[in-house]
């Protein structure tokens, strides 16, 4: 990477703003569906790729519209947690 580069990329921030945090936290995937997905999917080690692509398809089709309903319910309540933390760390 030159420094052409590094300067349009300033310039694009400048113009743009800053990039917007990663928060995983605040995605329902990060902080809910990875975890179920990995738990059950981790509960025994597989013996190729192929048996974990069965798993983690296996356990997708588990995931209950309730479960789903469950996970975007508890959202409003991370958002006002993030709030609360000034956008800083929170459990």
């Amino acid at each position: 990477m030159g420094p052409h580069v590094i300067t349009v990329d300033i310039h694009w921030r400048n113009v743009n703003g800053e990039w917007p945090p990663n928060s995983p936290d605040l995605n329902p995937f990060d902080y809910a569906i990875w975890s179920i997905l990995m738990e059950k999917a981790c509960q025994k080690p597989h013996p190729n790729v192929e048996s974990l692509k069965r798993t983690l398809k296996k356990t997708w089709k588990e995931i209950t519209l309730a479960d789903l309903v469950k996970i975007v319910d508890n959202l409003p309540k991370r958002l006002q947690a993030c709030i609360d933390a000034n956008g800083g760390h929170f459990e």
